[in-house]
């Protein structure tokens, strides 16, 4: 799936903010994404957008400080050259995951060894269960963070700011934890 563009909004009626993508090929994905789920996702993906950058060659460093600034870094030459100024194509002739945006009850975030981040969101209440599944390089997490932290400040969502996001706890998928590299580590949040 090759993604054309992101759109996060706030839905005051439903308290969700509702994350829209499409695609070069005309699809439309919409998921609801609860206060609690954005409260959990925003550090996680902050998390891992730095092992992203940390992973690229010439750029892994041990100093978790250094770390931290080459991230801010990236993210503030992403955000310098990003176009937030073009509308969002609202008609996409296809919505593959239905009429209704995906309410999202879990997701699961890898490294993949293309350096990108793989983003599953699920919803598990739903029968069967309903996944999509995302590949996102670092300049996209960047302006997904972005988007979702603007738009939370805009609903006022309290949300921990950036500099406390960066130094985030996450919690090992289950039967992961024996994993020696935290980078290839699979990560799960739940709602």
């Amino acid at each position: 799936m090759n993604i054309h563009q992101l759109s996060v909004s706030h839905d005051e009626r439903q308290d969700r903010l509702l994350l829209r993508l499409n695609t070069l090929a005309n699809e439309e994905f919409r998921f609801w994404l609860t206060r609690r789920m954005v409260f959990l996702l925003l550090p996680a993906l902050t998390q891992m957008v730095a092992r992203l950058e940390a992973a690229q060659p010439g750029l892994a460093t041990s100093d978790a400080q250094a770390q931290s600034l080459l991230t801010e870094l990236k993210r503030d030459a992403f955000l310098q050259e990003a176009d937030f100024a073009t509308p969002y194509a609202v008609e996409a002739p296809q919505r593959p995951l239905g009429e209704e945006p995906l309410l999202i009850t879990d997701v699961q975030l890898n490294h993949t060894a293309q350096q990108s981040l793989e983003v599953i969101f699920l919803n598990t209440s739903a029968q069967p269960p309903l996944a999509c599944t995302l590949n996102l390089q670092a300049p996209l997490v960047h302006g997904l963070i972005h988007l979702m932290a603007q738009t939370a400040s805009h609903a006022n969502w309290a949300l921990p700011p950036a500099s406390d996001r960066l130094g985030a706890n996450l919690h090992p998928t289950a039967g992961t934890n024996a994993d020696p590299d935290p980078a290839a580590t699979p990560r799960s949040l739940m709602h």
